[in-house]
């Protein structure tokens, strides 16, 4: 059974219609990117399937035991954001959020859990330090460890690695490989088309409407693939790894 089932699923804003025609599937273990031109309506999906967003026609399921509060969410970060005056440990523990309910407390699984996410990410040894007073990389670390203490199932990204450095973006996806292998399924949203061929198992292609979904294989030889990335799809020059 799917975790997420688009079916003819449409999503907008003051009344326009941002992206419809959805419909697509995503599998426990499934890694599926979302690429498009700016505008095509990456974004506004994303607000879709975490019920920020009612569908304006057709539905997003769920399924396999997954609830919209298990599911983990790195948004793009703002500028207010960076300068967020709070300790490393704070603001990973503050993605238990999500899962306290009325409890006015975080419990010893809540701050176990935290512990956990900053070794798991390498952010041990940063644990007291000011939020606002590190690098892009490490604060983009610190914010993944946030969203994994909201799900052990299901983690959304949109463009994680905006802003980062070539050194930065490539240690985070390295991370978010790892994290997909050891079971969490991703759907991520990003720009850079050539490391989701090279990463993800799946591809979704939007142009205000879904112009491609399946696997990556298949993508880079489709005509929607061939146009998007250029010569190279077809020539065999993208390595893919899954």
């Amino acid at each position: 059974m799917a975790l997420i089932t688009c079916q003819d699923a449409s999503f907008g804003y003051e009344g326009k219609t941002a992206v419809s025609g959805l419909c697509f599937s995503v599998h426990r273990g499934d890694y599926l990117c979302v690429v498009g031109e700016n505008g095509s309506g990456k974004s506004t999906l994303i607000q879709g399937l975490l019920r920020l967003k009612a569908p304006q026609a057709g539905s997003v399921l769920m399924g396999d035991g997954l609830r919209s509060d298990e599911i983990g969410y790195l948004p793009q970060q703002t500028a207010v954001q960076k300068d967020f005056p709070a300790s490393v440990y704070e603001v990973v523990l503050s993605g238990c959020l999500s899962r306290r309910g009325l409890r006015p407390f975080y419990t010893r699984r809540d701050k176990a859990d935290a512990e956990a996410n900053m070794e798991r990410l390498g952010l041990t040894a940063l644990r007291s330090h000011c939020y606002r007073e590190l690098s892009g990389g490490q604060q983009q670390r610190v914010r993944l460890a946030r969203a994994l203490c909201a799900t052990k199932t299901l983690l959304l990204l949109d463009e994680p690695v905006a802003g980062l450095d070539p050194v930065m973006t490539g240690e985070l996806y390295r991370l978010i490989k790892s994290l997909n292998g050891a079971g969490l399924t991703i759907i991520m949203v990003s720009h850079d088309v050539r490391s989701a061929v090279r990463d993800a198992s799946h591809i979704l292609q939007l142009q205000h409407t879904q112009v491609f979904f399946g696997r990556t294989e298949d993508y880079v030889t489709s005509r929607a693939g061939i146009e998007f990335l250029g010569p190279s799809a077809d020539n065999g020059e993208l390595r893919i790894e899954n």
